[in-house]
């Protein structure tokens, strides 16, 4: 219907009607029914819909029930229409008809509304089906468990009859057997007595079985009386227990199979309760273990041995670690054997596991080891003696590594293996491994040096190691030697050279002019000679570890000196702490080797990690072997460094530590090219340290400096050191973006003498008195304004304005301060000498009195040194 608009406010009339406002809602009340016979009234609102004169009036169906529960649609019965009114000119309202896209949206919300309707009825007809399928699945379940539990009952019912009745049938057996085995019974032989529930014809009991009546009314059965003779039964048919098998069976039935089963299980229960035989078992204890361990150990239970703790006084639980004697004491209280173990017993066999036969054993190279005094020539004489310069890649021209060599004799062409040892004070421990694993000690005295203390440390360790010395007098080719005076010192030391009569073998070289290079070697060969070096070397090797480094592009590197054995690459091998398997064997020319005998000395590649230098190497079946003992040493080593750093312990005992110490610590830390080094380094440090500052040493490593040791650093406000090592690109940039401070040294010297200048820093320094002079209060004048002034008299020294005073009464100190006023007439002096008169006033005092002594000082302070 097309929408017509009115310009004015004249109404608007279609053909000769006239539209006017009227209400569309009409109300009714409406009664609902529910279930259960309940009704509720509800008031329905019928809207209808807005229209001309001339159109029909549909049947409207409109549902609007106020808030309450929904009712079905309600019909309601179309009224007449109405005609239009006319509007009122005064209400200036003007109605106008729909438009067709007004009404096509109503008639898409209708059918909306519809399908809405529709589905929702169906999700409830879903719901009430489901629930009902529900409802009926649960009552058959509850049927069916009720028909089990009667067929239950009358299963337990029939098994009890059957029980009682067998038994009944035994007992008149047995007294049957009785009857006929007794002498009156033999004599007067009687008929049994027949039973109640005979039939009532009166048949006997061998003609037919009786029946009798089930308590409770129900199938009768067939019993057959007691025979009074025992004759074997017949084979019994044995089956299933039915109603029909009932109502047909001829004969008694016997147990069931399931019956004599459950007979045979519980006879076999009640034998097991009999006490078992007890099995002594050996039990394996070790220094700790627990109470659920050792019971598994000895297979006891566990609350057995809790009670037998009891009994003894002591309240533990299960998962309580027990001492070795306290379990040895329960096993054995229990009647077991004990074989104590320890954790050291991992590294048993893995050195000196056997002797060699004589019939094995080869000649080996000697292992020669050069030691003396720093700077008195030894790497210069391996130099001449190898055809080598290991000197100048030494920073500072002394040596600061130890090194293994081979060299070729010319006369004989055998082969010696020389080690190369540091001089200076700080590698004691590196000149006491070259003594432990050498054959012959060579001696360097420098013949214009003479005996100095490094020397006498060298003679000391090759006495405790008990090898041969060969004295090698060096440097005779300077204007100022004097051998003589350097054999003559050794008388000293107990060191007796042949020339003296003694037994020390001695030869006069020069390194630099290569003099008596060939003699010194054939000593070293004769001397090789008489101790008669042999070994065998067709045996898993074991050696020492020289010298060990972290390198960059080949990870782990340990030098080692092969001692019994053939080393070989593919073996598995534990050093220390650390484990791994042989990658590769590099000698010492840098040639790449597959196997390194007896007293040669090799680099080994191959390492989990660094290991520390002097330890023991050897050679293992397999690596759950390697990881035992690698596990092992690395627990001790952990426990001794936390003993040895006072880790352990409450948290008082540390504070009460520091109270009483009053210890300053200087945090560093510290990456070195080699294992040997940073020992060296480590040991200086120690001794630098005493009772008011000490270093502590948060890291210590071998290998180049990380990110995360400066990040460490940066934690602990420490310095880094590094000792032949660098710093890579990105901890350079994290320490300088952090400011923390790197040092790089080459020579150990520099680093020991840097650190006690840092560390004397922290020392408290000195306070010192120095005296200047005594005055003597004459008068004291109160002054307005400014206090009391005291007019005094030097006596002796001076008195300086700004000095330190105390005011002496009577031989007795009444006061300690400074000077602040020093006059001398009218003008402000910096100094009074003796005899004269001045005014002095004091700060913050004012009790001065006549007589009274101010005695002048200074106070200077002094820094310390370490």
């Amino acid at each position: 219907m097309a929408d017509t608009k009115n310009p004015g406010d004249k109404p608007l009339s279609v053909g000769t009607k006239t539209l006017s406002l009227k209400p569309r809602t009409e109300t009714g009340v409406v009664r609902q029914s529910f279930s259960h016979g309940r009704t509720k009234q509800v008031v329905v609102e019928k809207k209808t819909k807005r229209r001309l004169a001339g159109d029909p009036a549909p049947a409207i169906e409109t549902p609007t029930p106020a808030p309450a529960a929904v009712a079905a649609p309600v019909k309601v019965a179309p009224r007449p229409a109405e005609p239009a009114r006319p509007a009122s000119r005064t209400s200036g309202v003007v109605l106008r008809t729909l438009t067709e896209d007004e009404q096509s949206a109503r008639a898409s919300a209708l059918a909306d509304a519809r399908v809405r309707e529709e589905e929702e009825r169906r999700a409830a007809e879903a719901e009430a089906a489901r629930r009902n399928t529900k409802e009926f699945k649960e009552q058959q379940e509850r049927e069916a468990a009720e028909a089990r539990k009667k067929a239950e009952e009358e299963r337990h019912r029939a098994e009890e009859e059957a029980k009682a009745r067998a038994e009944r049938e035994a007992n008149k057996r047995n007294e049957a057997a009785a009857k006929a085995t007794s002498p009156a019974a033999a004599k007067t032989p009687s008929t049994p007595a027949r039973p109640a529930a005979v039939a009532a014809d009166g048949s006997d009991d061998d003609e037919a079985p009786r029946m009798v009546r089930r308590p409770g009314g129900g199938v009768a059965r067939p019993v057959v009386a007691a025979k009074p003779t025992a004759k074997p039964a017949p084979a019994k048919q044995r089956g299933r227990l039915t109603i029909s098998t009932a109502l047909n069976a001829d004969e008694v039935r016997e147990r069931s199979i399931a019956s004599f089963r459950r007979r045979t299980q519980r006879l076999k229960g009640h034998a097991s309760n009999e006490p078992k035989e007890k099995l002594i078992r050996e039990v394996t204890i070790p220094e700790a273990i627990t109470i659920q361990e050792l019971a598994n150990r000895m297979a006891e239970r566990a609350v057995d041995v809790i009670r037998l703790l009891m009994k003894q006084g002591q309240m533990v639980k299960i998962t309580d670690v027990i001492d070795a004697d306290t379990a040895q004491l329960i096993a054995e209280e229990m009647g077991h054997t004990v074989k104590r173990v320890a954790a050291s017993d991992v590294e048993e066999g893995l050195f000196d596991v056997a002797e060699d036969h004589a019939s094995d054993t080869t000649p080996r190279p000697p292992v020669v080891t050069v030691m003396g005094h720093v700077d008195h020539g030894k790497t210069s004489l391996l130099d001449a003696l190898r055809h080598a310069n290991v000197v100048s890649g030494e920073a500072g021209g002394i040596t600061q590594h130890i090194g293994a060599y081979q060299v070729t004799s010319p006369e004989s062409g055998k082969k010696i293996t020389f080690i190369d040892t540091p001089g200076h004070a700080a590698f004691t421990a590196m000149r006491a491994r070259g003594a432990k694993v050498t054959d012959i000690v060579i001696l360097v005295v420098a013949a214009d040096d003479g005996v100095m203390p490094q020397t006498i440390e060298a003679i000391n360790h090759a006495k405790a190691a008990k090898v041969p010395m060969i004295v090698a007098i060096n440097k005779i080719d300077k204007p100022d030697a004097k051998p003589e005076r350097v054999r003559t010192e050794l008388l000293q030391h107990e060191v007796q050279v042949e020339s003296f009569g003694g037994d020390v073998v001695d030869v006069e070289v020069s390194a630099k002019n290569k003099t008596n290079l060939d003699k010194l070697l054939e000593m070293i060969a004769l001397q090789a000679d008489l101790l008669d070096l042999k070994t065998n070397p067709n045996r898993p090797a074991e050696g020492t570890v020289i010298e060990a480094k972290l390198d960059r592009g080949r990870g782990p590197v340990a030098t080692v000196l092969v001692q019994r054995g053939t080393l070989r690459v593919g073996d598995i091998i534990v050093a220390g702490a650390e484990m791994g398997r042989v990658r590769a064997l590099i000698n010492d020319q840098g040639e790449t080797v597959q196997e390194a005998g007896p007293s040669v000395p090799v680099e080994v590649l191959g390492f989990n990690g660094p290991p520390e230098a002097g330890d023991r190497l050897a050679v293992v079946e397999n690596e759950a072997r390697a990881r035992q003992v690698t596990d092992y040493r690395a627990h001790q080593k952990r426990e001794k460094t936390a003993a040895s750093s006072g880790m352990r312990g409450s948290l008082e005992q540390m504070m009460s530590q520091l109270k009483t110490t009053g210890r300053k610590d200087f945090p560093l830390i510290i990456k070195a090219d080699v294992q040997g080094s940073l020992e060296a380094i480590l040991g200086s440090l120690e001794k630098l340290g005493t009772d008011e500052v000490a270093a502590r040493i948060l890291h210590a490593g071998v290998g180049g400096i990380s990110e995360s040791d400066v990040t460490l650093a940066e934690g602990f406000n420490a310095a880094i050191i590094g000792f032949s090592v660098r710093a890579n690109k990105e901890a350079a940039a994290l320490a300088k973006r952090n400011g923390i401070e790197i040092r790089y040294y080459n020579i150990i010297y520099d680093l020991v003498d840097d650190v006690k200048k840092a560390m004397s820093g922290l020392l408290a320094p000195t306070l010192r008195e120095t005296m200047l002079g005594n005055a003597q209060i004459l008068e004291v004048f109160n002054i307005s304004k400014v206090g009391k002034i005291a007019g005094c008299r030097v006596t002796d020294g001076s008195v300086e304005r700004g000095a330190n005073v105390r005011l002496i009464r009577d031989n007795v100190v009444v006061h300690e301060g400074k000077l602040s006023t020093l006059k001398r007439f009218k003008d402000e002096v910096k100094e009074v000498q003796s005899g004269q008169e001045c005014g002095m006033a004091f700060e913050n005092y004012q009790d001065m009195r006549v007589g009274d002594v101010i005695e002048c000082y200074r106070v200077e302070t002094i820094q310390r040194s370490l």
